[in-house]
């Protein structure tokens, strides 16, 4: 008799998906058919209860759980049929039948909601115009064509098909504003051609370095943290991330967006970082970036959701329902840049001044530009110590690497 441990952890759940990766094969009706068909409806239970934030798009689904079981393309082809099958879902081009459906939902856990959604709900004819498409033509993101509002479902398909052919991510800004550091006052067409375009760009100079899942530490972050008291300091963590599979892209900011940066995946599960350097100092360069990248290790890599974008500017004043993954994302930040301990046993805390910023600086191995940002952000006073958080000087820095 087969016996199943129940779920009650996330440890419990990872051990339960190691094990549903190594039995998903099993024949109906054998002791390891049953205990697959029993970890299958255990997992549906437990994320339900503990992720449950609304079913992703089918082929995020697929990913997610390939990511969580170890399975590559080929162990997908008893469930679709073929191998060509398996290559057009993937990439969009075909969808999901409910044979496949049925099989990845038995075999596979996967849930049925999930993949029974259609990922390429068409926008009519007045959605496309409402992209931005003139302000996109200026930048050079697409084709400055004579007519482009008229040409905007040919000139949106043609920058999706440069972000591996759907943009899933992207799309929740579109279909789901459940963003809670955006400004309700954005445009979500705007919102979510700027992501499209942060993809289409990381698809076209992608790091040559496969992500793995639990990369993103507070370890990590710290040391990334540590490149900013260098001069080059913006590239070198570019560069760094870079190594580590991570993209990271400078796109600006359309006009009512209210954006200062984002992170995303790319069609291989890849995480993308987009900074619009709307605010180009050194201290909000540093900030925003710990921000996205805490999002990789906290809530990307735990598949809790794929797209976060932000106006910071709005920190701190999210509802507190929808902004417990923000708090979260701005605690291992902080943490990073300035240890708590750290921060309250320095002078800075008390008596902020230029000595007191560049000593705390030093003692951490960090940019002064970065403390005096703290100092600004908790007394609300973006006057002081300005001479310290480089004005200008991110965008020249990262010029040349890009």
């Amino acid at each position: 008799m087969v016996t199943v441990n129940p779920i009650r952890s996330e440890e419990d759940l990872e051990a339960a998906l190691r094990r549903l990766g190594e039995i998903f094969q099993a024949d109906a009706g054998t002791p390891e058919g049953d205990e697959r068909d029993v970890l299958c409806d255990l997992i549906e239970i437990y994320e339900d209860r503990h992720h449950h934030i609304g079913p992703p798009d089918p082929i995020s689904a697929i990913a997610f759980r390939m990511d969580q079981s170890g399975l590559t393309r080929r162990d997908l082809e008893p469930h679709m049929g073929s191998r060509a099958k398996v290559s057009e879902v993937m990439s969009g081009r075909r969808a999901i039948t409910m044979s496949m459906a049925r099989s990845l939902h038995r075999h596979l856990g996967i849930p049925a909601d999930a993949l029974l959604q259609d990922p390429r709900a068409p926008l009519d004819g007045t959605e496309w115009r409402r992209f931005p498409i003139k302000a996109m033509a200026k930048l050079g993101w697409v084709p400055n064509e004579p007519d482009p509002v008229d040409n905007a479902e040919e000139i949106m398909r043609g920058l999706i098909e440069r972000a591996v052919g759907r943009g899933a991510s992207a799309a929740s800004v579109l279909r789901r504003n459940d963003h809670p550091r955006i400004s309700a006052k954005s445009d979500e067409y705007a919102l979510t051609a700027w992501c499209w375009k942060v993809l289409a760009s990381a698809v076209d100079r992608a790091p040559a370095a496969t992500y793995r899942t639990g990369t993103v530490t507070p370890d990590f972050l710290g040391d990334v943290a540590r490149l900013s008291r260098r001069e080059e300091g913006p590239r070198l963590a570019v560069e760094l991330l870079a190594m580590h599979g991570i993209a990271v892209e400078i796109v600006p900011h359309l006009p009512r967006t209210h954006l200062d940066s984002a992170v995303l995946r790319l069609g291989d599960r890849r995480p993308v970082v987009g900074l619009t350097l709307r605010h180009d100092r050194i201290d909000s360069f540093w900030y925003c970036l710990m921000h996205e990248l805490a999002h990789v290790g906290l809530h990307l890599d735990t598949g809790a959701k794929d797209c976060f974008v932000h106006d910071h500017s709005l920190r701190g004043k999210e509802a507190p329902l929808g902004g417990s993954m923000e708090s979260e994302a701005d605690e291992w930040a902080e943490e990073a840049l300035i240890p708590r301990s750290a921060w309250d046993a320095s002078e800075v805390s008390r008596n902020p001044s230029g000595m007191s910023t560049m000593a705390l600086a030093l003692d951490l191995g960090i940019h002064p530009a970065i403390v005096a940002g703290r100092v600004r952000y908790r007394l609300g006073n973006y006057r002081l110590l300005s001479q310290f958080v480089g004005s200008g000087q991110i965008r020249q820095s990262l010029e040349p690497a890009r």
